[in-house]
């Protein structure tokens, strides 16, 4: 099972659509969007894909963005996302309160998937993975426009070039 990663797109919709396409191509089960979507006209984009988000910080009208995700039958999961996946645990929080990125690591996850940095990572912490798939925030370079395939059930993990 693959599933899809992407990460403050800062409404970017140029590499939404490429990322779209990308998670399609690949026949992604689901998508995650761990944060910072930031305008609810946004989400409109992602539609077609099953989609799961969370917060982040930069996020603006948060029920205008909840609603809009109801209406492309995704889901939204508020500030921290908890799922099973194929017997694996996976936890999402967009990163921005150590307190908590502290507290999710000691969960003992399977998976911690953030964003917040915009900066593409993929490390062990103790027996959790953590992944970041990078930014699409108009400035970042370019080697941070990236989104995640991840295959739970090899524990395999590519980064894919977005621009």
């Amino acid at each position: 099972m693959v599933i899809g990663i992407i990460s403050d797109t800062h409404d970017n919709v140029p590499n939404i659509k490429k990322a779209v396409e990308l998670f399609k191509k690949h026949n992604v089960e689901f998508v995650i969007h761990a944060g910072d979507i930031i305008s609810p006209a946004t989400v409109k984009y992602f539609d077609g894909l099953n989609m799961k988000f969370v917060f982040g910080n930069c996020d603006g009208d948060r029920l205008k963005i909840e609603e809009k995700v109801r209406e492309i039958d995704g889901e939204h999961y508020g500030r921290i996302m908890k799922l099973k996946i194929k017997r694996k645990k996976v936890g999402v929080f967009h990163g921005d309160d150590i307190l908590i990125n502290d507290k999710m690591l000691r969960k003992g996850y399977d998976y911690f998937i953030h964003g917040h940095t915009h900066a593409p990572e993929d490390k062990k912490v103790k027996a959790t993975r953590v992944l970041c798939p990078g930014g699409h925030f108009l400035g970042d370079p370019s080697e941070y426009n990236k989104i995640i395939l991840l295959d739970v059930e090899k524990d395999k993990v590519v980064f894919v070039d977005v621009k």
